[in-house]
């Protein structure tokens, strides 16, 4: 069964109006203003099959450096497709072969370590963040504050004009 399955497409530098035209002649694409990161929908019977049919369609036309499936599969991991060089595709074939893994299997496990450890670092530092007003601020107010941000960027204020 074939289904549509949305696809960012990531770049490392900026794609040039050329390319993006000549990559749009066969693919529907979406791109950010910096045209560095791009979303497409690709028909295809797995999340996979979208990411390797999007590469086998884009490689020639654009840089593509990561495509990445938009939403997580039903069990709640989004898929990566990514490219390395010779050197890096060795050294981790070297370094899969030493620990008795497959190379997808080791790169999976080291994504996931970097990510994890990121999201560790990120909510390490928000608890500093918060300790330090919370340091100067009773708890009710800091609350306050941050319910009134977070509300005010759900629903920005009316322009009014003058």
């Amino acid at each position: 069964m074939t289904a549509h399955h949305a696809v960012e497409i990531l770049l490392l530098r900026p794609a040039a109006p050329g390319e993006l035209r000549q990559a749009r002649c066969g693919v529907a694409l979406a791109a950010s203003a910096d045209r560095t990161r791009l979303m497409a929908v690709c028909s295809a019977p797995s999340p996979g099959g979208a990411l390797h049919a999007l590469r086998r369609r884009l490689d020639a036309r654009l840089p593509v450096d990561v495509l990445t499936t938009h939403y997580p599969d039903r069990h709640g991991q989004v898929l990566l497709n990514v490219t390395l060089d010779h050197a890096a595709e060795g050294a981790l074939r070297q370094a899969a072969a030493a620990l008795g893994q497959r190379p997808q299997e080791l790169l999976r496990r080291r994504v996931t370590a970097v990510l994890a450890w990121d999201e560790q670092e990120r909510a390490q530092r928000l608890e500093a963040r918060l300790a330090n007003l919370l340091a100067d601020h009773p708890p009710e107010e800091v609350l306050a504050c941050v319910a009134g941000l977070l509300l005010s960027r759900r629903h920005p204020p009316a322009r009014t004009t003058p």
